[in-house]
């Protein structure tokens, strides 16, 4: 199974071009931070290069912008070419199934948008920490239904499956 799920902000802006058969495909690269540090107490970052198509290809570089923080669902494909001094190089590269827009470098709460054109709920707001899972939570200690009014009752006739 090839499959790759990624969550990063944009190293630099999308860069869209249009094929010869007039296909569009978008090309951005994803900055992820390790889950680690390195024996210097430091976190890296890798840099991994994207290959988008068609509607979604239009749709990042419409929306989305350096920094923009991105959730990519795809697979690992690589490849080589043959250089102009006559070397042989290989290419890997995430082609991209799905894009989510998690929200851009200035706006610290998710966006509403995803490239497959479908409605998504904004995030809850967090810390811009590159990696820290330092989430807020709601408080439980009190009942988040108490606004909603009174009690519905439903019987099995009420539903429609």
């Amino acid at each position: 199974m090839n499959k790759v799920i990624l969550i990063g902000r944009l190293a630099r802006d999308p860069e869209m071009r249009t094929t010869a058969s007039g296909m569009t495909v978008t090309r951005f690269t994803v900055a992820v931070s390790r889950n680690f540090s390195n024996q210097n107490g430091e976190r890296e970052t890798d840099f991994l290069n994207c290959i988008a198509w068609r509607k979604q290809a239009e749709n990042i570089a419409k929306y989305c912008t350096k920094g923009s923080q991105v959730a990519v669902d795809g697979r690992i494909q690589t490849g080589s070419y043959d250089a102009q001094d006559g070397t042989k190089r290989y290419t890997t590269d995430i082609v991209a199934d799905n894009v989510t827009f998690l929200g851009s470098r200035g706006n610290n709460d998710g966006g509403n948008y995803q490239s497959n054109d479908s409605y998504v709920q904004s995030m809850p707001s967090y810390q811009d920490n590159y990696g820290s899972n330092d989430i807020p939570t709601a408080n439980v200690g009190e009942d988040p239904f108490k606004d909603f009014g009174e009690e519905i009752a439903l019987s099995d006739d009420d539903l429609p499956f």
